[in-house]
């Protein structure tokens, strides 16, 4: 076979990589909220039971009718009006989900067409509860190679709506929500290593189309730990990183219990480990962009800090990333 000559086409030459830069959070939850009182006396339970075991009051739900793809755009809408970002200018879309409203269309090309992204790829991201950290990976290959300058990554989900509400084991656990991060070109690497993993254990934590969602609890738990530890470590590792360089730990909010055994293998100050899953429940791949929001809010996540994200999901699947908060000056 003839081998191509380089082309001189704009397209097709080389490309430099750059950096990407992550700030600007926003997240939108239903109005619908669930305290713990209805939940606790179908299940026969106390309301400490739950608080306890879970560290979750009350969460948000999507009501009949409503959809996933309207709090997924109202984080996006948020977090691109706190950049200052005009949508039209916005060159990638993703929405990180397990629960779209249709098996087709995604949600990302609804949300791209409510929020006015006319000029955005759109693209859904599956990888259950770790779903947000592969979005921003694939965000930052785009923002660096070149081929996007901006990107708008959305975590939602509404498990909710597959909930078995006499079970035990789930009924309390889940919100449905959204958060938003926006990614620029930037002159410093802001995103630093991201690492992804992955093994078979489709049996742990499953919900098969149009059926109830199911979760081995104590198995789950031990792995959620001991990968997110692992992962944590890895990526520091790989990012030429101690612990005490991280200002922020923001972990998926899937259980307060997990939070602290995390926290406590590791030895983190309980400070650093962000922890608000007690107003939300695990919104699956909306918790890690709903707690920067969180955070960007209250006050306590600055231009310059330096962040560790890390998530467990179904499958196993789970993730870590590091990053400096801050995007370049407009």
């Amino acid at each position: 076979m003839r081998e191509l000559a380089p082309s001189r086409a704009p397209g097709l030459a080389e490309r430099e990589l750059r950096g990407a830069a992550v700030g600007s959070a926003a997240l939108a939850v239903p109005a619908t909220v669930v305290e713990n009182a209805p939940i606790a006396e179908r299940l026969g339970v106390e309301e400490e039971w739950i608080e306890v075991r879970t560290g979750i009051k009350r969460r948000h739900a999507l009501a009949e009718g409503e959809r996933l793809s309207d709090i997924a755009g109202q984080a996006g809408a948020l977090a691109l009006a706190d950049a200052g970002i005009d949508p039209a200018s916005v060159d990638l879309l993703l929405v990180a989900t397990t629960s779209q409203d249709e098996t087709t269309p995604n949600s990302a090309p609804l949300v791209a067409t409510e929020i006015g992204a006319v000029n955005a790829a759109t693209i859904d991201i599956g990888a259950a509860c770790t779903a947000f950290i592969s979005a921003l990976s694939v965000a930052a290959s785009y923002v660096e190679s070149g081929r996007a300058d901006t990107a708008l990554v959305i975590g939602a989900d509404g498990l909710t709506r597959f909930l078995n509400h006499d079970d035990r084991r789930t009924a309390a656990l889940f919100g449905d929500g959204a958060g938003a991060i926006v990614m620029t070109a930037s002159d410093e690497g802001r995103v630093g290593p991201i690492v992804l993993r992955s093994e078979e254990a489709r049996e742990m934590i499953i919900c098969p189309r149009d059926g109830k969602l199911s979760m081995q609890g104590h198995e789950t738990f031990v792995n959620a730990v001991k990968r997110m530890s692992e992962v944590t470590l890895e990526t520091l590792a790989r990012a030429g990183m101690e612990l005490d360089d991280v200002d922020l730990f923001v972990y998926h909010q899937a259980n307060r219990r997990i939070l602290h055994a995390v926290g406590d293998r590791l030895g983190l100050p309980s400070e650093r480990v962000v922890d608000c899953i007690e107003n939300y429940g695990n919104t699956s791949a909306g918790t890690i962009p709903i707690a920067l929001a969180e955070m960007q809010q209250a006050g306590r996540l600055h231009p310059g800090d330096r962040v560790l994200l890390g998530a467990f999901g179904a499958g196993f699947t789970w993730g870590g990333a590091v990053l400096e908060w801050g995007r370049d000056a407009s």
